[in-house]
């Protein structure tokens, strides 16, 4: 008969133990790290989370009113950075209103202003080049458009702010030379038909060029946008047709003070 083999001695015991939890222990490390490398299964794979959309920005009349083309017109301004960061203007022409934005769209003040004698949109060629006396009074129009403004000075030295330098167009204070034509009354006039005097040039009161319009658009340039009067907004600014903005129209004109009070549609 056999012998069975021995068992070990007391003493040799724990060393087995130590070694067969040894063994034990890399083959689970081997199996944690296998499983730790192994490719993800597809159902697992986490699926990209979209980014909310930006918050629209619209810009800010304060408490001023105005035409439902004028909010429309600055809010897709601010909303797609057309003015880049400067400030800009707003011209409109069916109300013979001003209205000047600092660069985050935030109204620094709205004034009437003096347009054009001639109803259209458009400048007649080389009217630039023309003298004053032989602009025919159908001539007499302010452009509608985009228009980069830049600072500068008029044959006399005042200061003025080039809307359209080609065409002599600039927005530039009020000049009472002419008693006739009586351009400081017209300027008070509620009634936009009496604000259209001027052979294409937009006409500020004094002290609203020297306070708002010069300090903002003529240290550095800005953007002007003259709204047009006998052709399609859209016409004169195509991004519009591709734009829907949540407009800021309908803001109450309560505590709006005097000088910035633009009368409703």
């Amino acid at each position: 008969m056999a012998e069975e083999p021995a068992p070990l001695p007391a003493r040799h015991r724990p060393a087995a133990v130590a070694l067969s939890a040894l063994l034990a222990a890399l083959a689970c490390g081997w199996g944690f790290h296998h499983w730790l490398e192994s490719p993800a299964h597809e159902d697992a794979v986490a699926q990209p989370i979209e980014a909310a959309p930006a918050p629209q920005r619209n810009a800010d009349f304060g408490a001023v009113v105005a035409r439902a083309d004028v909010h429309r017109v600055a809010d897709w301004v601010v909303t797609s950075a057309d003015h880049g960061t400067q400030p800009f203007a707003i011209v409109d022409k069916m109300q013979a209103k001003v209205y000047v934005f600092g660069p985050a769209g935030r109204l620094i003040g709205a004034s009437p202003v003096l347009l054009g004698l001639a109803h259209g949109d458009d400048s007649e060629p080389g009217i630039g080049d023309k003298p004053i006396a032989a602009v025919r009074p159908e001539e007499r129009t302010t452009p509608a458009g985009r228009f980069v403004a830049e600072p500068g000075e008029n044959l006399g030295g005042e200061h003025v702010i080039w809307v359209d330098y080609d065409a002599a167009v600039s927005m530039h204070s009020v000049r009472a030379n002419v008693k006739s034509e009586r351009r400081l009354e017209r300027l008070e006039s509620p009634d936009p038909a009496q604000h259209r005097i001027s052979y294409g040039c937009i006409n500020l009161p004094a002290a609203f060029f020297a306070s708002v319009a010069w300090p903002t658009l003529g240290q550095s340039g800005g953007v002007i946008y003259v709204l047009p009067e006998t052709r399609a907004l859209v016409d004169v600014f195509p991004a519009l047709r591709d734009t829907e903005v949540a407009t800021t129209a309908g803001v109450g004109a309560a505590q709006a003070p005097d000088f910035l009070r633009v009368a409703p549609r």
